[in-house]
């Protein structure tokens, strides 16, 4: 019964540094970044006859919740209304560092035609002062860890409430989804 058990330190260090591995890597799981509207600007209104085209500014807060910087490929966000393709909005190519947030301006561009012929939901949407937009957008990057680049693309659907007069964001639901290819 009494086998007498020997303690050494290459036991110990093996034990230190299996743990510290598995800290790291839990870490380091990649995890999805937040997206926020912030804000809508209108920029310009253009005649195209027979509706107005409007060009505007969204301002977006992005918070990148991950160990590493990512870099990302320019992208176009789409605009929906009643279920109609309404506008969009571009991304510029960039880079967000580790653990950061940051404010994004995306210029972009609605449609007058297509919200023409939403007009009764619009006239409507207007008398309530709440219309409801869907936004998609697909973001493909990497994330440099240690010496190789890991691809990723992170897929957002945005359901945002404007007022439609003063083009205040009245309420929001941002989901993000990150896929990181390991090929």
């Amino acid at each position: 019964m009494g086998k007498k058990v020997r303690w050494s330190w290459t036991s110990a260090a093996v034990g230190v540094a299996t743990a510290t591995a598995v800290t790291a890597v839990l870490r380091a799981r990649p995890r999805d970044p937040t997206f926020h509207l912030v804000s809508i600007n209108l920029t310009s209104l253009k005649l195209n006859l027979p509706a107005l085209d409007a060009e505007l500014v969204l301002t977006v807060h992005v918070t990148n919740h991950n160990a590493v910087p990512v870099h990302y490929s320019p992208a176009v966000m789409s605009i929906f209304y009643s279920g109609s393709l309404l506008g969009s909005a571009r991304i510029e190519a960039g880079s967000q560092d580790a653990n950061s947030c940051r404010l994004l301006r995306l210029p972009a561009r609605l449609d007058g035609l297509e919200l023409a012929h939403h007009a009764v939901d619009f006239v409507a949407d207007v008398a309530r002062r709440e219309m409801s937009l869907e936004a998609k957008v697909d973001i493909a990057g990497a994330a440099r860890v240690l010496w190789w680049d890991h691809r990723f693309k992170v897929h957002v659907d945005s359901h945002v409430t404007v007022d439609p007069l003063l083009l205040d964001v009245v309420d929001q639901e941002n989901r993000s989804e990150l896929e990181v290819f390991v090929t």
